[in-house]
């Protein structure tokens, strides 16, 4: 990690732990960390509680309905033309309300487009709505949560030489957008089995970084999200992501994300993710399947 990384890391770490004191000193229910290992899931690249890139029914940290519980992450992407880098926070309320904020920063590092810089802030919500993930376990009723994420993007950096500073200059119909989903999330504890469901509606390109609608289309459409993890112990995950995404844009052949991926969970304050990621082609000026490896470090309480 470079030394902003561990900078970010340690800003994010230090707004959970401020989340944290601020509701001791506001006599609220902190984390009482009464949910099992693992079952809070990581931090998905746009900062909700879930898989690495789709977000689960779970409300992030391990705070009981009893409690409430924060995360803080630092995740790096790098595929053979680009990197994106999250980080962010989030805080989970009563195991019922999550309320997260996030940071993309997309970066080219092969020409033409070596000096691209595309950033994003995320602001997200989940409800749950039912079900629960441990008590359901004589029945196939899932835990069930709504959610959005509320986006904006900043200012196109390294294209100024083309007179491009924003990304409705590059096809988008608008530099803000909101992503709905629904998420469906199973554990199945006999068979150390967590399957996963979103429904997500989006006009985001990029996950948004690059705006919100083109000349292909500026509706929202509904786009379907999977995931599977096997527990291989308590402390170890194995699993696989699929992600539908629009392709709105001209300059821009978006493709379905896919991951396979292994966590490690030492304890409840730690989590490791690395995972083997495909994004597809990217842009019509690097036209090849962008693969690459996705390193997460989550801090939970």
């Amino acid at each position: 990690m470079s030394r902003l990384q561990f900078f970010q890391l340690g800003a994010a770490a230090l707004l959970s732990a401020s989340l944290i004191h601020a509701a001791h000193a506001l006599e609220l229910p902190v984390s009482d960390r009464g949910k099992l290992l693992a079952t809070a899931g990581v931090s998905q690249a746009e900062g909700a509680a879930g898989g690495g890139l789709v977000p689960w029914a779970v409300i992030a940290g391990y705070g009981s309905e009893d409690s409430a519980g924060a995360t803080a992450f630092l995740t790096q992407l790098n595929t053979r033309d680009y990197r994106l880098r999250s980080s962010g926070v989030a805080l989970g309320w009563h195991d019922k309300l999550e309320v997260s904020l996030a940071r993309q920063e997309f970066t080219g590092s092969e020409a033409p487009l070596d000096q691209l810089r595309l950033s994003q802030d995320i602001v997200g919500i989940k409800l749950k709505l039912s079900g629960d993930l441990i008590a359901d376990q004589d029945s196939w009723r899932p835990q069930l949560a709504v959610g959005a994420m509320f986006k904006q993007t900043r200012a196109v950096e390294g294209l100024s030489a083309l007179g491009v500073t924003s990304v409705t200059q590059l096809g988008a119909a608008d530099s803000k957008g909101v992503d709905y989903y629904v998420s469906a999330t199973k554990l199945l504890l006999a068979n150390s089995l967590l399957l996963n469901g979103t429904l997500r509606l989006s006009k985001g390109n990029q996950l948004g970084l690059l705006g919100f609608g083109g000349p292909q289309s500026q509706s929202y459409q509904l786009l379907p999200e999977v995931s599977a993890a096997y527990l291989l112990s308590p402390h170890w995950v194995v699993g696989a992501e699929y992600r539908q995404r629009p392709s709105n844009l001209v300059i821009d052949r978006e493709k379905a994300a896919k991951d396979v991926f292994l966590a490690y969970f030492p304890n409840k304050q730690l989590s490791l993710t690395l995972a083997y990621v495909s994004l597809g082609d990217i842009t019509v000026f690097n036209p090849r399947n962008q693969q690459g490896w996705y390193l997460s470090l989550q801090l939970a309480n």
